[in-house]
């Protein structure tokens, strides 16, 4: 039976539990999910037994996001066009101080962990973003520390091989950049945004096959302009049509509203000054619960 003891370390724990399950799994609502099914197996633990609570949980949560994962693999093999992880909405000072933590839960990175395989994704996560012992982390995916060593190293160089230059917006820069692509891709301007794009610039939209969007990345500055334009064009037709900023997964993003229907969530990625990179969540199952403002630590 659960006591008041096991919930109050639960409660203490859960931004940085919460931020574990989500950086393996990729989304926020299974990882809710997540952490409600080991909140149960927590309360039948005897507290007596537990030397450190921290180092316990998260292994617990791993194990049971790791179960989350692969029971879902074959979902996102059939998965209709890219797939992108859930945006997630923070609370700026959650993370703005905090690098590691900033870059661990962008949208580039979480992209990146997505071509590991889960135990690279789960050792990973515990040890490159928050710190944790060999010992600890095999323990929470069953493997000795030999191969835990092993398969840390190899996450670690696969990450690193294709990891773009991490670059932290501050408040203001995020409000002005944001600004000014809300101008330009609102009046038309197609030299205003090409000057804000990266010449590589990318646009990679998930839809999930449930409603309008690219089924395949669109590459180039010229051809992601000339998108962004299209789309305002036809989102200003849309009867009671808003577009509010807002900061998700560490990066400026623009929401998008039909009436009080939530029609897309729009992540910039900037690095050396320029937009590198247009996320674009647009299926309907992922837009559900991302209004929640989420609570991250590590």
């Amino acid at each position: 039976m659960t006591t008041t003891e096991h919930a109050e370390r639960f409660t203490h724990l859960r931004p940085l539990l919460f931020t574990i399950v989500y950086e393996i799994l990729g989304s926020a609502t299974e990882s809710d999910d997540v952490l409600q099914d080991s909140y149960l197996r927590w309360a039948d633990v005897d507290l007596a037994t537990v030397r450190d609570t921290k180092s316990y949980l998260a292994q617990l949560v791993t194990r049971q996001a790791l179960n989350a994962l692969r029971a879902g693999a074959r979902r996102r093999e059939d998965y209709i066009g890219p797939w992108l992880p859930e945006p997630l909405l923070l609370d700026e000072r959650d993370a703005s101080s905090d690098v590691v933590l900033a870059e661990s839960v962008s949208m580039a990175m979480l992209v990146l962990l997505e071509t590991l395989t889960p135990d690279e994704r789960a050792v990973f996560v515990l040890r490159e973003v928050f710190g944790f012992d060999y010992d600890e982390i095999a323990g929470a995916v069953g493997k000795s520390v030999a191969t835990v060593r092993q398969v840390a190293h190899r996450a670690r160089e696969h990450v690193h091989a294709r990891r773009k230059r991490f670059e932290p917006v501050d408040a203001a820069r995020k409000t002005e950049l944001t600004e000014q692509f809300m101008t330009a891709a609102a009046t038309g301007d197609l030299e205003g945004l090409l000057s804000m794009l990266a010449p590589d610039a990318v646009w990679t939209a998930d839809s999930g096959g449930k409603a309008s969007a690219a089924r395949r990345p669109v590459v180039g500055a010229d051809k992601v302009a000339r998108a962004i334009i299209g789309l305002f064009r036809i989102g200003q037709k849309i009867p009671g049509a808003r577009i509010e900023t807002a900061v998700y997964n560490s990066a400026p993003a623009v929401v998008v509203y039909s009436g009080d229907h939530l029609e897309g969530v729009f992540l910039v990625e900037v690095t050396d000054g320029k937009i590198t990179h247009f996320y674009a969540m647009r299926n309907p199952d992922k837009l559900v619960g991302i209004a929640i403002p989420r609570t991250i630590s590590r």
